[in-house]
């Protein structure tokens, strides 16, 4: 279980990477409880979460911090796991791209033509999470929306393929996947 409360958020949550897609998800920000629950249901995660605070932007900022340190927590030492995760996902007008290194090595890519907000969500708050998710899970992530016109068609597009890309390189793999010899 990993927990943050500042003055601003109370967030906590509970992750089993290899689980079943169970998503017990409790936040005040609708379209992120639904967004959760389609990361955890495209990776097969299970995720227990509740948070609470003040603003729509702490929330998701810190509810990405917290998931984030739960997801590295449950990585472990990284041995024994694919490694690399990519998948490219339609949805409706959209394709999304997503690409994951769970190197630990951060590094971070968000190209997602938001043009409006979504669902009440500034465009730069979906950048902001993903973001904030990979650094706290200290891997390397790569979005890319190659097109589309209704923005929540590209940002669910971006949340089942990073879904999908994450359960792609936690999934067991039986040789080392390192030419350093080290994950």
């Amino acid at each position: 279980m990993i927990e943050r409360k500042t003055k601003e958020t109370r967030i906590k949550a509970e992750v089993k990477l290899l689980g079943n897609g169970v998503c017990e998800v409790k936040t005040p920000i609708a379209f992120l409880n639904h967004m959760l629950s389609t990361l955890c249901f495209y990776s097969k995660m299970d995720l227990t979460l509740e948070a609470e605070g003040d603003l729509v932007h702490h929330i998701i900022e810190d509810v990405a911090i917290v998931l984030g340190a739960a997801i590295n927590n449950a990585l472990g030492e990284r041995s024994n796991i694919k490694r690399f995760g990519f998948a490219k996902i339609p949805m409706d007008d959209a394709i999304a791209e997503v690409t994951v290194d769970l190197v630990r090595r951060t590094y971070v890519v968000t190209n997602l033509k938001l043009t409006s907000p979504v669902e009440g969500i500034e465009p730069e708050l979906f950048t902001h999470f993903f973001r904030s998710l990979a650094q706290s899970a200290n891997f390397t992530l790569h979005v890319n929306v190659a097109y589309g016109e209704d923005n929540h068609h590209k940002v669910e597009a971006t949340f089942k393929a990073l879904g999908i890309a994450l359960r792609e390189a936690w999934s067991p793999e039986s040789r080392l996947v390192s030419t350093k010899g080290e994950v």
